[in-house]
Order: structure tokens, then sequence, then C-alpha cells
């Protein structure tokens, strides 16, 4: 039981659930210069891996919920794009993201959405063929683009953002629950607990 509480300390995991610090003490998430510098680095990117980091940026996905997108799971008539939310105990539980419009052209411009649409043989065709490994270099290598190191310049960092960003602009933390697809609203909490010029925001409300 020790050796299991250390190995969940070591991920920068408690008994109450995620933490936004490592065992350092260093932020496990992008600030808002930090998301728009990746977005920036992220234009200049092959097409396919630009649209899979705005993907990451914009829905606060899991990487392997990403890879796991299919054509007929990006709703362009509702503006959402639909996960399934892969660390939950039971399969099959989805979850829709709203994007912005941006976002779906860039999707249906560089996959040819409509066209997979469109073809009942097609609709499951994945939007990113890769292993995981290399998402995760084509990721780090528009991290570096940016000139982004430390915890936070990971896929993790990017969705530890979309929530820190989320409460920052006064989402409900239910709505955002449902976004991450989180199990417990406790584990969305963590969100709350931003500092720095995101605490100030948050904080400006209440003056």
């Amino acid at each position: 039981m020790a050796r299991r509480a250390a190995r969940r300390e070591a991920r920068g995991m408690t008994a109450e659930g995620l933490q936004l610090y490592d065992a350092q003490g260093r932020r496990k998430y992008m600030t808002a210069d930090e998301r728009a510098r990746f977005l920036s680095a992220a234009e200049q990117a092959p097409r396919e891996t630009r649209t899979f980091c705005l993907t990451l940026c914009y829905t606060g996905c899991r990487i392997s919920e990403g890879l796991a997108l299919t054509a007929d799971r990006v709703d362009l008539d509702a503006g959402v794009v639909i996960f399934e939310s892969l660390k939950q105990r039971r399969p099959g539980r989805y979850r829709a993201v709203p994007v912005p419009p941006a976002v779906l052209d860039a999707l249906d411009l560089v996959h040819d959405l409509k066209a997979l649409q469109r073809r009942a043989w097609t609709r499951r065709t994945r939007l990113w063929p890769w292993s995981r490994p290399t998402a995760w270099r084509r990721v780090a290598g528009v991290m570096r683009q940016a000139r982004l190191d430390g915890p936070q310049a990971t896929p993790t960092g990017l969705r530890h953002a979309f929530g820190v960003q989320a409460v920052t602009k006064g989402i409900p933390l239910n709505m955002v629950q449902k976004w991450l697809g989180h199990a417990q609203l406790s584990t969305t909490a963590i969100y709350a607990d931003a500092v720095g010029a995101e605490e100030q925001e948050i904080a400006s409300r209440m003056w």
C-alpha cells in the first residue's frame, strides 16, 4: 500500500486526486501565454500535426482519445467533437465537446471530413492513424518550436491548461467535468486551485 501511494505521489497524484504541481513544486499546466505560443507554433507545423494540436488544445482530450477520433465523431452541424471517455470504468461512455468554428473548418479541410462522412465505409476512418509514440513526438516537436519546456510542456499540460482556462473564464465545474470526461467532480475541482495570473483573474471577478 505504501509503495502504491509513493508511485501515485511520484506521478503528481494524491489520495485526493490529481495535482497541478509535481513533486518539486513545478507547474504542470500551461499558462495562457504558453498556450498561445503553442498554438502559434502549431500553425507552422505539417497540416495533420496542426489539426491534432488544435484538437488537444481546444477540447482538453487525452492523447489516446484524440488518436481514437474518427470522422463520424466530428459533428460539423452541431459544432462538437465527440470522444469516448477511455479512462472511465465502463466502455462506451461518450462526451461532446464544443469547439470553435475555425477548428472545425481546419479538421474538414485537412481531413476531408464531409467526403469521409458521406460514405458508410469511410465514416469510421481515424483522423490521425499514428501510434501513441508518434503523436507524442509530433506534439513535443511543436513544444520545442514554441520554446516550451518543463512538466507543463506535454499533452497533459494542454489538458490541464484547458481545465484552468475554463475555470478562469467562469465555466461551471460540472460543465468542465463533462467536457474533460472526469468520473468524479472532485477531480475537476483541482482546476479551481489555479495560481498566479489565473488566480488573479478569478479573484478580480469578486473584487
